[in-house]
């Protein structure tokens, strides 16, 4: 019998796309900081038709969340898995809350583990990657409490604002996972 549910949490639960996600999201990447924090690309506006034409649900190497907030239905952030190797069962991680005064709430924890359970339980995978860069503290807290452990270092991989940063590439198997 069935006894979690799949995409809700206490904090957030997992939905789709939106029509106005989109426009949502672009405004996220006006942000000075929010695009340093989820791409190693430089950072640039995006506008929402850019964004929408980017995803596809017919795609199945990628499954991507929107993540609302369960008191309000407010979009907060995305989360992905990306690169799904359905042979090896294994994929890659992408996770980001949006706006600075929504980050350090337990949105995006609870988020991850909701996806990890997704993985791990619905997919089936066995493996899952992420990259982070080094100075995004938060996260690799996050990530090493969900049980990801380093796995390889991209030494100075990433420039910002004249210095260069590490991204760690982490890892975690359906072995390793403790379920919330």
């Amino acid at each position: 019998m069935i006894t979690q549910r799949l995409f809700h949490g206490t904090k957030v639960r997992l939905t789709g796309r939106r029509p106005d996600d989109a426009a949502i999201m672009a405004a996220w990447m006006e942000d000075d900081f929010y695009p340093r924090l989820v791409d190693t690309d430089f950072a640039r506006p995006v506008s929402a038709d850019s964004l929408a034409a980017r995803e596809s649900d017919a795609d199945a190497s990628h499954v991507s969340f929107r993540i609302r907030t369960v008191a309000d239905d407010r979009l907060v952030g995305f989360c992905a898995l990306f690169n799904i190797e359905w042979n090896n069962r294994s994929a890659t991680l992408a996770i980001g809350i949006g706006k600075a005064e929504d980050r350090g709430k337990g949105f995006g924890a609870e988020a991850l583990q909701l996806l990890l359970r997704y993985a791990f339980m619905e997919l089936n995978l066995h493996r899952l990657s992420l990259d982070v860069i080094s100075y995004n503290e938060p996260a690799i807290r996050a990530y090493r409490r969900a049980g990801f452990k380093e796995e390889g270092r991209m030494r100075e991989a990433v420039y910002r604002e004249g210095k260069r940063y590490d991204r760690l590439i982490m890892g975690l198997l359906k072995s390793e996972w403790q379920p919330c």
